[in-house]
């Protein structure tokens, strides 16, 4: 597999890091050669029926529909980690790549649920303008034991799992020291110790995404990591940035990896929000990734033009 361009300009501080990437990178979970079609349907349905008992809000027969695919990871316990590509119409250049995660952390309903309502609506739209990679349930584990919890099935803590610079100290100190060693919160034995952690860094590595969409639930909000202007609201969630955890997935990938991160926080893990807000949210999501990459499209355009007139200026124009 072919590392994306930003592997290159990461510049790593310790020894870890670079392993945590190699494993990330390498890790057999995402080397296992696709079963056949029939071997795929049966995951899928088997995932979805679990899906349908769990969730009122997501029925069987619309989980089929979503179209998913087993990636070929799989979660502490064997569960499919699974998502679904949306392209443009053919012939239309894809103005950005966006990677869409829901179900992070198993106990938070909604985020899994409303996105299975916006693959469904991606399904029907035939004007697409983006690459879409949405992966609806990142923590099946987590959702699915008889009382799901925010941790998988390791009892880790996903969005604390990523690396970062001196991730030990900082991960353990953030631990101990101000969540009291918090169960929902720990962060694993070791960056990248877990399967899920590790297919999203190899989604973004594979995938590169020029924007990641966090949806989690119940701060009500929008926060931002990263490079550029984020949207001052969508729907009726405002924005609030409520800074970076050690081990997040916005301060792994936001703010290590330079490519934004939009987390979605709904009003209600257990609460959908009405179909109405639903739609303002991803009329609102896709005004601002239209807003948003031709604004990035415009800043490489000026870095590059003046990267040529610095070299114009150092090389001389001596004849």
């Amino acid at each position: 597999m072919a590392c994306s361009p930003r592997l290159h300009k990461l510049q790593p501080r310790t020894w870890a890091w670079t392993l945590c990437l190699i494993i990330a990178l390498t890790s057999p979970a995402f080397a296992q050669p696709l079963a056949g079609a029939a071997a795929d349907d049966e995951v899928i349905r088997s995932l979805c029926r679990k899906v349908g008992r769990k969730l009122n809000s997501v029925s069987y027969s619309e989980c089929l529909r979503a179209g998913l695919k087993p990636t070929g990871a799989v979660s502490v316990k064997g569960g499919p980690i699974v998502a679904r590509d949306f392209l443009p119409p053919s012939g239309v250049t894809p103005r950005a790549r966006v990677l869409l995660i829901g179900g992070i952390h198993g106990d938070e309903f909604s985020s899994v649920s409303v996105v299975f309502k916006w693959i469904a609506k991606l399904a029907k739209n035939r004007s697409n303008e983006f690459h879409f990679r949405i992966a609806p349930l990142v923590n099946p584990d987590g959702l699915l034991r008889k009382r799901s919890q925010r941790m998988n099935a390791n009892g880790v803590d996903l969005n604390r799992n990523f690396p970062c610079p001196e991730w030990f100290r900082s991960t353990q100190d953030y631990w101990v020291r101000r969540t009291s060693r918090n169960p929902r919160r720990y962060p694993g034995p070791a960056p990248l110790s877990e399967p899920e952690s590790r297919w999203l860094v190899n989604e973004i590595f594979s995938f590169d995404p020029q924007v990641i969409i966090s949806v989690h639930a119940p701060f009500s909000v929008v926060d931002f990591d990263g490079p550029n202007q984020p949207p001052d609201r969508l729907g009726s969630l405002y924005l609030k940035l409520l800074g970076t955890y050690p081990g997040s997935l916005g301060r792994y990938a936001g703010t290590r990896l330079s490519t934004p991160v939009l987390t979605i926080e709904f009003k209600s893990a257990g609460i959908m929000p009405s179909a109405a807000e639903q739609r303002n949210i991803w009329r609102d999501l896709i005004h601002w990734l239209g807003k948003y990459t031709e604004e990035a499209q415009i800043t490489a355009a000026s870095a590059a033009v003046e990267e040529d007139e610095e070299a114009v200026e150092i090389g001389g124009g001596g004849g």
